[in-house]
């Protein structure tokens, strides 16, 4: 996949919809009560790099300040959704210890690898940082954790909703009608090639988390030094 491409061309579709107001907005933002929880490969980046995304969204809440902003505590990299988040999934109904003993296999035959943050792309409910991996080491990790765990017998959803194929992040979903569409593509615009940096990734973490990542829902299983 070109990935820049890619990413323009998810970019120039999202702005045609939200130069007119027309967010999608995510429902279950706030809601109290949603159980939605799933188990997932991540990987975080530094704090450099969330300090240097950070730096961006306080623009965007300027202009923007009734939408979800990503802490740099929640800001992640999807390895793969082991488990698609679904409500009222609990850890009680898998066993953690096989999990973590998969994540440790794969730690053991991975290397780090190099991923570049540049720029932003959008979708229709929200903001996205581009990741550019540098090198294969991102794919090969993937392709290793869909075998292993395709063929361990272990409860799994990968790929069940989409083939993850991208490296973004995201930082910002849509929550409340646009205050002012015209200024939140000037600074889509303004950032689209933005440098935030490179970086090494070695480590990985398996979690059980909610649809957001937020840190209050996280629950850590295991950390993997590549």
């Amino acid at each position: 996949m070109n990935l820049a491409a890619h990413y323009d061309a998810m970019r120039t579709t999202a702005m045609r919809q939200l130069a007119s107001g027309a967010a999608e907005l995510d429902p279950l933002l706030d809601a109290p009560h949603d159980t939605r929880r799933g188990l997932t490969l991540l990987a975080r980046p530094p704090a450099a790099i969330t300090a240097a995304i950070e730096a961006v969204l306080a623009d965007f809440r300027r202009i923007e300040p009734a939408q979800y902003y990503y802490p740099g505590s929640d800001i992640h990299l999807t390895i793969l959704s082991i488990i698609s988040c679904y409500p009222g999934f609990a850890l009680t109904a898998i066993d953690p210890a096989a999990y973590r003993a998969s994540g440790r296999t794969l730690a053991r035959a991975s290397r780090p690898f190099g991923l570049r943050y540049a720029g932003l792309t959008a979708s229709a409910g929200g903001i996205m940082v581009q990741g550019f991996p540098q090198g294969a080491g991102l794919q090969q990790l993937r392709d290793a954790t869909r075998v292993l765990f395709q063929e361990s017998g272990l409860p799994q959803s990968i790929d069940q909703r989409y083939r993850l194929q991208t490296a973004h992040s995201t930082i910002i979903r849509f929550r409340a009608p646009l205050a002012d569409p015209a200024g939140l593509l000037a600074l889509l615009k303004k950032y689209e090639r933005h440098a935030f940096g490179s970086f090494e990734v070695t480590s990985l973490e398996l979690v059980y988390n909610d649809w957001y990542q937020r840190a209050a829902n996280t629950t850590l299983l295991e950390k993997y030094a590549l």
